[in-house]
């Protein structure tokens, strides 16, 4: 089943089914966990000693399932989700030449799956199931490239291609296949003078990785990283659907899969099998792009269905939860497992609730971390970051918390903080806060004249209540400061929030009779002077537009606005024109992330808006358009692979 205008439109409509405990109280932790005070340092969970033995744990997840008097929580969100079946810091990324870094990333040096990149003089753009290159350098401004973004031979009417990385001279296209099932890794060859070439064509089982927010792939140097979930207890053969990656190629057979993980390579938390379900496979995968041949290797951890995974530069943290229903009643269970990049073992630790998205995750020097944590928190499958529902807290934990997952963080271990009341809630971690609020999300807008929004320090859990005229919409880093980008009435509100001993909010800029053309978080780019002034963008739609509309109408314009010293004014906007999209789509014809970017590189500025790139000239302290050029298909004059 594909994702589609009905799917996006769900999300408004859906009653929310809720599983609520209230709040984080000593009765939610679980009594049969070990205290964190006895915790014995550098323990690791227990891996499987053989196939024989995953088989028959796998087989008693199976027949649980079928005992149970109805399906879980954690199921059903895992059925819905898939929709088939068979030295950190929190500025900017910051590559070797920063000036070069154009992705709004969570984590420094750890690059994330999107639209647009870059790769020495060029522009590299996803979209519709198209790769495309435009040349930039020397002072230009040229269409190149264009090759399809899946493999020839195929018929990608079934497919989703999401998320695009450069490493080195190869472009990866991270993609779903309902047609073929699992994820799908295509890899083409970039030249220096722009040229696209199809290499190859990789396929791993996973159920869709499809979030709302998150993002599937991440990059750190040259090894490419993914988690993806793998739902268990609906096979006869329980090993049938482990992630194995297969070369494709036509007439490619079901036996020609190898497998990504072995069963030593599978991990459980060392508690009772009722104490922590085994529904899904939760799967990070490594795959060496430098490497001659294309090679990969997972690390695995049975869990709950119910998932929220975020990547530092040294592991990856899988946040799973678990709804049972036995006997009449719901139980709620939650575990935190923490997968080292270097391939070994994991740890784990019992926790409650469950977080909102990845920006609810900060891994800090020392590798503390602090998660902001809702009790009844559903997840990132599909909608789920959508719902804000139940208490908030605020978790801290040190990295010797972790052992083979016997233990669970003590209620010392959380600091209780305001609730929020909306639909939807954003959070995010900047310098020593996290600050969340409620918004719109991808529903219709809703009139505001005045929102809460709270600042935490997450060193000394220090409250601070703010007021914002507006929806919380959008939470991002300025240098040392915030942003909080929302909706009052019917006019776009962007206000900065000085952050020190005391937050303050300051005066906002307001954008007129507008909406925001992008919810992602890569819709937005800062781009700094030094440490207290610099420029901002971000597309904007028209007023009024529900956060879905997104999907199928493009953004209006790319806004820019200057921050000297927190004090913004707006200077300038770069149009759209041409925001048809005749162009024989066969795969990926909706925007699911998005098609506008606003981008800063090497001293100039683009918009990115659809089929057009838009270069502006800032003169007297003002950006007026420069030139634009439409790189569609059939636009330009024929361009082979080689860009000549």
């Amino acid at each position: 089943m594909k994702r589609s205008f009905v799917a996006a439109s769900a999300v408004l409509t859906v009653v929310v089914a809720v599983f609520s405990y209230s709040q984080l109280r000593r009765t939610d932790l679980d009594p049969t966990f070990t205290p964190q005070s006895a915790i014995m340092p550098g323990k690791t969970m227990p891996a499987f000693t053989s196939e024989a033995e995953l088989k028959e744990q796998l087989v008693k997840t199976r027949l649980r399932r079928e005992r149970d008097q109805k399906p879980s929580a954690g199921a059903a969100n895992a059925s819905a989700g898939s929709m088939a079946a068979p030295a950190p810091s929190q500025e900017a990324a910051k590559s070797k030449d920063s000036d070069d870094s154009i992705t709004n990333t969570q984590v420094a040096g750890v690059d994330e799956g999107g639209i647009v990149k870059t790769f020495g003089d060029h522009l590299v753009i996803l979209r519709r199931g198209r790769l495309f290159t435009v040349r930039v350098g020397d002072n230009s401004l040229r269409p190149v490239s264009t090759v399809n973004a899946y493999p020839p031979g195929i018929d990608p009417s079934g497919d989703w291609y999401d998320e695009m990385l450069v490493s080195g001279n190869t472009v990866v296209v991270v993609g779903y296949s309902y047609s073929r099932g699992g994820t799908e890794l295509n890899l083409f060859d970039i030249s220096q003078k722009g040229g696209l070439s199809y290499r190859s064509t990789y396929h791993l089982r996973s159920n869709d990785y499809y979030s709302s927010r998150n993002y599937a792939s991440r990059l750190i140097g040259s090894k490419l990283i993914f988690y993806t979930p793998q739902y268990l207890g609906y096979r006869e053969d329980p090993m049938s659907g482990f992630p194995a990656i297969r070369k494709w190629h036509k007439g490619a057979r079901e036996d020609e899969f190898r497998p990504v993980v072995s069963a030593t390579n599978v991990y459980r938390p060392n508690v009772s099998d009722d104490r922590v379900s085994a529904d899904a496979l939760h799967t990070v995968t490594v795959c060496d792009l430098a490497a001659s041949e294309f090679t990969c290797k997972g690390t695995a951890v049975l869990g709950a269905a119910g998932r929220v995974f975020y990547v530092s530069q040294r592991s990856v943290y899988v946040w799973t939860t678990d709804w049972r229903y036995r006997n009449g009643s719901y139980k709620v269970d939650s575990m935190l497992y923490k997968m080292p990049l270097d391939g070994s073992a994991p740890q784990a630790l019992g926790v409650a609730g469950a977080p909102i998205d990845q920006f609810s995750f900060n891994e800090s020097d020392g590798e503390q971390l602090s998660v902001l944590v809702k009790s009844d928190g559903r997840g990132e499958t599909m909608w789920n970051s959508e719902y804000s529902i139940g208490e908030t807290s605020l978790l801290r934990v040190k990295p010797d918390a972790f052992s083979d997952g016997s233990s669970a963080a003590s209620i010392d271990d959380y600091r209780s903080l305001p609730k929020v009341e909306g639909y939807t809630m954003q959070n995010r971690f900047v310098g020593d806060y996290v600050l969340y609020g409620s918004g719109n999300g991808w529903g219709p807008h809703t009139s505001k004249t005045t929102t809460p929004l709270y600042a935490v320090n997450w060193k000394t859990a220090s409250v601070h209540y703010l007021n914002v005229q507006h929806s919380v919409d959008r939470i991002e880093q300025l240098g040392r400061a915030a942003i909080v980008v929302g909706i009052g009435g019917k006019d776009l509100y962007f206000t900065p929030i000085k952050l020190g001993k005391r937050p303050d909010v300051r005066e906002p800029y307001i954008r007129r009779n507008a909406s925001q053309g992008e919810l992602r978080s890569h819709g937005f780019f800062y781009k700094p002077d030094d440490e207290n002034n610099g420029i901002l963008g971000l597309p904007i739609a028209r007023e009024g537009r529900a956060g879905y509309r997104h999907l199928v109408e493009s953004s209006a314009a790319i806004l820019f606005i200057r921050n000297s010293g927190l004090v913004f004014d707006q200077i300038g906007e770069l149009e759209a024109r041409n925001t048809s999209a005749n162009d024989g789509c066969r795969a990926s014809c909706v925007d699911w992330y998005g098609n506008a970017r606003p981008i800063f590189l090497r001293g100039r500025i683009f918009a990115l808006l659809g089929y057009e790139i838009v270069e502006g000239r800032l003169d007297d302290g003002r950006i007026s358009e420069l030139r634009r050029v439409n790189y569609s298909p059939g636009v330009s004059s024929p361009r082979n692979s080689d860009g000549q």
